[in-house]
């Protein structure tokens, strides 16, 4: 995931999963989202437990994310990212992102979210990030309207040259955030709680994307 220049791509898909149980199948999952959809990076969440179990967790998942071209990023845990073979931590607030960035950079991605401002954003991109995520869900499981995203994606594409990931709720947002701007699009429920599976929704987010660019 590297600062955009020129014209912009179409924008690609960013996975987070849900928190992990089953490695086997979630790597699978993985892989076959990757076989109907252009997906960049995967966020893992991890349950609570103790380092060495997330740790072995972790390394039973990258093996196959990474094996679909995609990067595998840890939701928070900077600490482990090394040792547990991912390629970077999402964190979570300008100043948990300035926390972890000598720890990951160069060679991890430090990617921010929880970004309730504009200002945070702005922080954020100035401590290192090498992404900015708007509008995925706070603590509490509630996310922005989708206006509310669309207007920060559009003014952080139309001024900064840090990529933006554009969180969308439901498969109905895709077009729109793309549109927008955003460089990545990620998904969570909406592909891994679609009834059709995940690989299904995987494919129609990537129709929906390549009609964002068709029509951009």
């Amino acid at each position: 995931m590297t600062l955009r220049s020129g014209i912009r791509p179409t924008p690609r898909l960013y996975v987070l999963t849900p928190a992990v149980s089953d490695p086997a199948t979630l790597s699978e999952d993985v892989a076959e989202m990757s076989r109907v959809a252009d997906v960049a990076a995967v966020l893992l969440c991890l349950p609570d437990a103790d380092e060495g179990r997330l740790i072995k967790w972790v390394k039973a998942v990258a093996p196959g994310v990474q094996a679909a071209g995609a990067a595998l990023l840890i939701d928070g845990r900077p600490e482990i990212v090394a040792r547990a073979g991912a390629d970077g931590a999402h964190l979570s607030g300008p100043d948990t992102l300035k926390a972890a960035v000598r720890m990951l950079r160069p060679n991890y991605i430090a990617g921010a979210g929880g970004l309730r401002s504009r200002h945070d954003a702005m922080v954020a991109a100035e401590a290192g990030a090498e992404y900015v995520m708007f509008g995925e869900p706070d603590a509490a499981g509630h996310c922005p309207s989708r206006q509310a995203v669309i207007d920060r994606v559009g003014w952080w594409a139309e001024v900064f040259e840090v990529p933006c990931v554009a969180y969308a709720a439901a498969l109905d947002d895709v077009e729109a955030l793309a549109a927008a701007g955003a460089d990545f699009v990620a998904l969570g429920d909406a592909v891994f709680a679609d009834p059709r599976g995940p690989k299904a929704a995987a494919a129609a987010a990537a129709t929906r994307l390549d009609i964002a660019e068709t029509t951009a």
